[in-house]
């Protein structure tokens, strides 16, 4: 039996308020929790612009002030146009903030064929389609950012007639590893550098009863050998940059990529390295600002396919 992660509560804690534009808030929450170790980040119900990330009491907020001011100096230049940002510090005793997000996180219908429930709400009695029971933590993936809505409207609209195999790196929630699944995928892996989300990821295949389903793992890509239907990597920019051949090596000849975490206009500079690697558009998803790529690896070349 998995534990679930959110059983362990702490006391003491410095809370990191940041506000900036919407679009910054997958990078301004990869800053948190990778740079400067935050336990989570929860998005503020009140202001679309507010993120609220947590850092147990010590270090002492004074030498946490000049990193993420340095940080926010150099987001205008990865999103040019955007309103200054601003942050605070400040120490606050919240002995159960892990679960004080859950609120704002509401059954949604986040594609045609899913239903996604948090985990301590009851089922409703009329489900259309498919249902997953959620409880992310700190970990990416509830369905509701529209990074994850095109990557799990991705894998439903990509679900061949014969039989396929699903690897999605950068699991985080483990939600497009568990769709998978209920797709009718077989084998089914996922792979991420960060232990605490493959915790959160394995505590959310047993909500769902497919703990023996998915095989989670935080091995290198570099180490994987055996080719899959389709690879999903819902990741940033720079660290799709980086592991784009990896991918493009792990996806079966005739096979999908699915990459996501890209703002709109980031996708044309991703041509060149695309067609480099022989990955063809199939069709790009756009929502609100962002971008995602169902791409062909027998492809030859890139001709972007916008969906609404």
């Amino acid at each position: 039996m998995v534990m679930d992660p959110s059983s362990r509560h702490g006391s003491d804690w410095i809370e990191i308020t940041i506000r900036s534009d919407p679009c910054t808030h997958e990078a301004v929450s990869h800053f948190a929790l990778e740079s400067l170790g935050c336990d989570g980040v929860v998005t503020d119900a009140s202001s679309e612009r507010t993120l609220r990330a947590y850092l147990p009491a010590e270090p002492p907020p004074e030498s946490i002030g000049p990193r993420v001011e340095a940080f926010l100096a150099g987001l205008s230049e990865w999103f040019p146009g955007i309103d200054a940002p601003s942050f605070g510090l400040d120490r606050v005793r919240q002995p159960d903030w892990r679960t004080a997000w859950r609120e704002h996180f509401r059954a949604e219908q986040v594609t045609p064929g899913l239903l996604v429930v948090p985990a301590w709400e009851p089922v409703p009695r009329d489900v259309a389609g498919r249902l997953l029971r959620m409880d992310p933590g700190p970990a990416f993936g509830t369905g509701r950012h529209a990074t994850t809505r095109m990557c799990l409207q991705a894998l439903e609209d990509l679900v061949p007639e014969v039989p396929w195999s699903l690897l999605d790196v950068g699991t985080g929630s483990g939600i497009l590893a568990a769709y998978g699944v209920l797709l009718g995928a077989s084998p089914v892996e996922g792979v991420d550098v960060d232990e605490e989300a493959l915790r959160w990821a394995a505590w959310n295949l047993e909500l769902n009863g497919l703990s023996g389903a998915v095989r989670l793992s935080s091995d290198p890509l570099d180490s994987w050998k055996a080719p899959f239907s389709v690879v999903t990597a819902n990741l940033t920019l720079d660290t799709i940059q980086r592991l784009l051949p990896q991918l493009s090596r792990l996806v079966s000849p005739g096979g999908s990529l699915v990459i996501s975490g890209l703002l709109r206009e980031q996708v044309s500079p991703l041509g060149t390295a695309l067609a480099r690697e022989g990955l063809g558009a199939v069709r790009e998803l756009r929502q609100e600002e962002w971008a995602c790529l169902v791409l062909e690896r027998s492809g030859t070349g890139w001709a972007g396919k916008e969906r609404p």
